[in-house]
């Protein structure tokens, strides 16, 4: 698998550092609110970071699970949110909801799901996302938590795939155009 990447763009070690800063700025905002704190990991991609940084967070809190897709085809995006697996909860007044994700392109799926929990009821909705493109924005979105802005690059590895492979390298790698036909 290592042999489909350019370079290793975000190493074991700066991954373990993001996630403490991350954990660390949610404990300070979290640390004296009344409401339960919960997190959703947008599945599958957000999955190894969501496990990275809730270990680090010392604070009660609860944690549930939404798959979303926008994607077309390949690597395409298709601009449609498709909510596949939803949270069932009768409570979400009474909860501050954290979405965790594992890269932000267009901005499309996080402020929909902001807006989409907001208009439930939640208390508040924040989001927090591992990698940040920037350059791809095409909605005006902003997240609350960032591990770090990074090139227009296809990126794989800690949770990101390219058809369903890479996701377990331990870092985050760039993938070489010629494995996604780029």
């Amino acid at each position: 698998m290592t042999n489909d990447l350019k370079y290793i763009l975000v190493s074991e070690e700066k991954l373990d550092e993001i996630t403490s800063t991350i954990a660390k700025q949610i404990c300070n905002d979290y640390r004296n609110s009344e409401k339960k704190l919960v997190l959703i990991c947008i599945l599958k991609g957000s999955l190894m970071f969501t496990s990275a940084l809730m270990k680090k967070i010392d604070l009660p809190l609860e944690i549930e699970f939404m798959k979303v897709s926008s994607y077309g085809s390949e690597s395409k995006s298709s601009g449609i949110i498709n909510i596949h697996l939803d949270i069932k909860r009768e409570d979400l007044s009474d909860a501050n909801f954290i979405i965790i994700e594992d890269i932000i392109d267009s901005g499309n799926t996080l402020s929909h799901l902001v807006k989409y929990l907001s208009e439930r009821g939640a208390n508040s909705v924040r989001t927090c996302t591992l990698l940040d493109k920037p350059s791809r924005r095409v909605v005006s979105f902003t997240p609350d938590y960032c591990g770090m802005e990074i090139p227009d690059e296809f990126v794989v590895g800690f949770g990101l795939d390219f058809n369903e492979k890479y996701r377990n390298l331990p870092y985050v790698g760039v993938l070489k155009p010629s494995v996604y036909g780029g």
